[in-house]
């Protein structure tokens, strides 16, 4: 399924565009242009330094990027390309916990084929940097991405916030839920859609949060409500608003223009800054350098979508600070996977309300990527 980069971006944001957040910038006193221009010529220089040594290894980059429909990240492919013309990029697109494993097998056999990776996973980042899987590298505005999100000695870093929270039909108007008690209304039996949490540890996440503010009870109130559990969460936002199904959580929203977003004010919702890494076996180092200096300068964060990793991008506007929220730790899904033992037995038990996860992965249908996928067609490296 070709996935445009306006819908992709969309969900990333949870529905608010960073070009508003680029107008909110530009709106906002702050230093004097003239630094900023020196700054942002400083960046750009890096940038096509890096450029001149991509195209001398060979122009070529291939990316492991997590998520739940194939095309999901071309937005970033095709930005880069846009601003590199002469560089040749595939993006696989698969669920994070696919990819991880697709990585130690490479990793293992001695046998990498992808250069950057930027996934959901966050627990594995601290376990490959200290198997020696990643390379050291700190991209161009390191020093600008938030401490918390990044390894202090440079071995990965957050790029990008990306945002799970409310999905409710346009038809709804002002009486969409919002909280979490809200989707428990009678009204809403038989019309909710989710994904299925025991597939994707970020609506895991979610659901923990709720059952640990609210008990399980809430969770068998929900289920009463005779939901629709789906495989990833694009195609739960994505059924919003059609087929009698009107609202959602956990999920970040579709292009459709037959729902539209929102973020609890009381309850919990989950943000986590998607994290990258070069491997340390890439074939193609130099332009994996520039793919993370790129995602991370200023000038593409400021024309991204959501929450920037950076302290000097402004949050979108109608959007707080990403750590402003007091219902929502941007830390939290991290330390949450940290724990693995913790996590597997709450989800077991979880399995026992919403039952086995049904279908096929919506990222890879046909079943085509592989072991060592180089492009989204499978074919292998």
């Amino acid at each position: 399924m070709k996935s445009s980069r306006k819908a992709w971006a969309t969900a990333v944001a949870l529905g608010v565009l960073a070009a508003s957040g680029a107008t909110v910038a530009a709106a906002t006193p702050s230093a004097p242009s003239a630094p900023r221009a020196t700054k942002a010529a400083g960046e750009d220089e890096q940038l096509q330094k890096l450029y001149k040594d991509a195209l001398a290894e060979g122009g070529r980059l291939v990316v492991y990027a997590g998520g739940d429909k194939p095309g999901q990240a071309d937005y970033l492919k095709n930005a880069f390309v846009k601003q590199f013309p002469k560089m040749k990029v595939d993006t696989v697109v698969d669920f994070s916990k696919n990819h991880d494993a697709r990585l130690d097998n490479q990793i293992a056999e001695h046998k990498v084929v992808a250069d950057v990776v930027h996934l959901q996973t966050l627990d594995d980042f601290p376990r490959w940097k200290k198997e020696g899987a990643l390379e050291q590298y700190k991209p161009v505005g390191w020093n600008k991405v938030y401490d918390k999100v990044k390894d202090k000695d440079g071995y990965y870093t957050g790029l990008y916030f990306i945002g799970f929270a409310n999905v409710t039909a346009t038809t709804l108007g002002d009486n969409a839920p919002v909280e979490a008690q809200d989707f428990l209304k009678p009204e809403y039996k038989n019309k909710l859609v989710f994904t299925y949490p025991n597939d994707d540890d970020a609506v895991l996440y979610y659901f923990k949060q709720l059952t640990d503010k609210y008990g399980f009870d809430y969770l068998k109130k929900l289920k009463a409500q005779n939901p629709k559990f789906v495989r990833g969460t694009a195609d739960a936002s994505a059924t919003v608003g059609t087929d009698g199904y009107v609202a959602n959580f956990a999920s970040s929203g579709s292009s459709s223009g037959l729902s539209k977003t929102s973020i609890p004010e009381k309850s919990p919702w989950v943000a986590w800054p998607q994290t990258g890494a070069i491997l340390k076996a890439a074939p193609h180092k130099a332009a994996a350098k520039l793919y993370m200096s790129w995602i991370l300068s200023k000038q593409y964060q400021e024309k991204s979508y959501g929450w920037s990793a950076r302290t000097d991008v402004p949050a979108p506007a109608g959007r707080k600070g990403i750590f402003d929220y007091t219902n929502m730790n941007p830390l939290g899904l991290g330390r949450f996977m940290g724990d693995r033992a913790a996590l597997d037995r709450y989800k077991a038990r979880v399995s026992l309300y919403v039952g086995d996860v049904k279908g096929a992965d919506p990222a890879d249908p046909e079943g085509r990527l592989g072991l060592y996928p180089v492009d989204q067609n499978g074919t292998q490296g």
